[in-house]
């Protein structure tokens, strides 16, 4: 056979094989198309495990399923085909309509920054300035941000908007502000001298620009140890044209660390260690937790404004699509399923998911040292909560002999103990924690679980959600996490938290 006839015959088989597969696709996707008012299904005749909705859900939504070709949006489940558009719930729409519009972002613990419409323009004042943030109840550090908080406060528009930000500096020394992702007129770039005069203090720099994309983006400094004191805040677009499947919830955490040594409320912004880790400005368990209805779908915007550290979140429960980036949003056929995304610093993953089983879930950054708060190098030998030091107390001029024999058992594993010796959590501290509606009903010793980079997405049925967002109810302590376990899990294996270990006195 000649080099000839064999790539034509090779062209003949691609040819007729993407008709093939053109083919099967159509048919596929034919099969797959879901009947929206048919509540909860069950497909006869598949190889995939029986799905089953608990007595206690009832689906109330006659413009979508309960089910998707093997995907429940109540059941933890996976689905029948790994090439499925449900699979893993990968296309499975909301309960919001389209024509509703876009979910509103949320990002916890920060405010959204107000504008005015001047001839067509949404107009906005942003005020780069020093902060005092309460990174935990009793713990406030002077950094540096935005209109009184850092993050600063959310810039959410549409694509097509065309804005006008007016910032005027009140920082000790000059400043720029980039907007970082945006396909802009190069003068307004805020890249620090290359593209503008800085802003003195005291002076204002009008930005003007049309957005044609749309996306997760954020805007910052453009003065390297400014940004390293926390000068950030996201700039949400939305599409002009609704983009499916429509999502019911739309969050964002960004995640920043710190070097503020326990002496210390200002960051060393020269260090390469860092031991305070905030989502939002807070550190866990101050951090507000996400709290979502069972069956709705989720997107989390989560944007690592780290100075040098990575974060690899995970979040418990659940396995969700990764279907953006910081650039824009992908091809559904780009999208991958995780439990686990790296996010490198300067960088942003949106996730997705299904929230199909209920109960706190932690999502937090998986860096061991990232999951703790205010971290310092220890000094002198390790002393147990049992030991007495009256005897160091006593002769400060030399120092005590230092007993190198234990009688703890324990001593003899190599690196015991290194426990995580908590932080003050005073009734007033604690207060602050349980007040929060997004709080209530957890299990008692859940602020002990979180620190640093941790957070908790919550899974609520309806009638729980009501009851611990829009009523003014108190909730005791552990009594709705018990009532999930009632509903979905097992009730005969549960305890509750022990009670010697509950704080607060709320």
């Amino acid at each position: 056979m000649t080099h000839e006839s064999t790539d034509n015959g090779r062209r003949e088989f691609l040819k007729q094989g993407t008709f093939a597969v053109v083919a099967l696709s159509a048919g596929t996707a034919m099969a797959q198309e879901p009947s929206p008012a048919a509540g909860h299904q069950h497909h006869e005749g598949h190889s995939g495990p029986k799905l089953t909705t608990p007595p206690s859900v009832e689906h109330q939504h006659d413009h979508v399923a309960a089910e998707y070709d093997g995907f429940s949006r109540y059941v933890p489940s996976r689905g029948n085909d790994p090439d499925s558009d449900y699979y893993i719930g990968k296309l499975v729409p909301g309960f919001r309509k389209p024509e509703d519009g876009p979910a509103p972002f949320e990002a916890p613990d920060l405010d959204k920054l107000p504008f005015v419409m001047k001839d067509g323009v949404k107009e906005f004042h942003l005020v780069p300035q020093s902060v005092e943030q309460e990174f935990l109840p009793g713990y406030k550090m002077n950094v540096w941000g935005f209109n009184g908080s850092t993050p600063g406060p959310t810039i959410e528009v549409t694509q097509g908007d065309r804005v006008r930000i007016i910032v005027t500096n009140e920082l000790p020394e000059e400043t720029t502000v980039h907007w970082h992702g945006f396909e802009l007129p190069v003068q307004y770039d805020g890249s620090h001298t290359l593209t503008q005069n800085p802003i003195k203090p005291g002076q204002t720099f009008v930005y003007e620009f049309d957005i044609h994309e749309y996306g997760t983006f954020w805007y910052h400094t453009h003065v390297a140890m400014q940004e390293t004191h926390g000068m950030v805040g996201w700039m949400i677009v939305h599409p002009a044209k609704p983009v499916g499947p429509p999502v019911d919830r739309d969050f964002g955490l960004l995640f920043q660390n710190f070097a503020i040594l326990p002496n210390q409320t200002v960051n060393d912004s020269w260090s390469m260690d860092w031991n305070w880790h905030t989502i939002n400005g807070r550190s866990g368990p101050y951090a507000t937790p996400l709290v979502v209805k069972h069956g709705e779908r989720v997107r989390v915007r989560i944007m690592d404004f780290s100075p040098v550290q990575h974060h690899p979140i995970h979040l418990h429960g659940h396995t969700f699509w990764v279907t953006g980036h910081e650039g824009a949003r992908m091809p559904s056929s780009a999208w991958v399923p995780r439990n686990t995304e790296l996010i490198a610093v300067a960088q942003a993953s949106d996730f997705e998911f299904i929230a199909n089983n209920p109960g706190d879930w932690m999502f937090h950054c998986h860096m061991t040292h990232h999951m703790m708060n205010h971290m310092v190098k220890d000094v002198g030998p390790h002393i147990r909560q049992t030991d007495n030091v009256d005897q160091y107390l006593a002769n400060l001029d030399s120092r005590p002999a230092v007993r190198m024999t234990h009688d703890d058992p324990g001593f003899a594993v190599p690196g015991y103990p290194q426990g995580m010796k908590g932080m003050d959590m005073s009734d007033e501290f604690m207060k602050a924690i349980w007040s929060r509606r997004e709080f209530m009903g957890m299990r008692a010793t859940a602020a002990m679980s979180l620190m640093g980079l941790m957070t908790t997405m919550r899974v609520l049925p309806e009638d729980l959600y009501h009851r611990v967002m829009k009523t003014d109810e108190t909730i005791e302590k552990g009594s709705i996490f018990a009532e999930i376990v009632n509903r979905f899990g097992n009730p005969a294996d549960y305890k509750k938290a022990p009670m010697h270990m509950m704080h607060g006195g709320m």
